[in-house]
């Protein structure tokens, strides 16, 4: 399977646009769960205007006893009934700023500029943010829904 791409990408299900990233986050501590965990997750989108670009983002607090190796993150159109799958997740590349909070987790932070252009590509509605943490320990943790945003403008 290809990897998916740093841009959004337009995939063939209904011409919508997939956005994908991963993030890397900092150690965490023996008090972290024993279980790679994802809290806190939500998304946001703001249209671009103008030749100001817009902005898709998504947060996540994330935490595993062995640290933290990577957390995958995926959006897509609910219309599409796409329904990413933790194997198809291994497949998705971005980088992602990972901040330590404490001593049991980071807060990681995802964010796509969007031109007029592609924002004008992307299938407007409810959009479903699947993710996917991987511990340094090879645990794994998949969240199919970790968050939605509406693209409405």
């Amino acid at each position: 399977m290809s990897r998916i791409s740093v841009r959004a990408v337009l995939v063939s299900v209904g011409g919508a646009a997939v956005i994908g990233c991963v993030a890397v986050a900092g150690m965490a501590s023996a008090t972290a769960p024993s279980q790679p965990a994802v809290d806190n997750a939500s998304a946001r989108f703001v249209a671009p205007s103008g030749e100001t670009r817009g902005a898709f983002t998504f947060a996540a607090d994330v935490a595993d006893d062995s640290g933290v190796k990577n957390l995958k993150v995926l959006a897509w159109p609910k219309a599409s009934d796409l329904n990413a799958t933790a194997e198809e997740m291994e497949h998705v590349e971005e980088d992602a700023v990972c901040e330590r909070v404490d001593d049991e987790k980071s807060t990681c932070t995802y964010t796509l500029r969007i031109t007029e252009q592609e924002a004008a590509e992307m299938e407007r509605g409810d959009w479903t943010v699947s993710a996917l943490l991987t511990a340094r320990d090879g645990g794994k943790k998949f969240v199919p829904e970790a968050a939605t945003v509406t693209l409405d403008f």
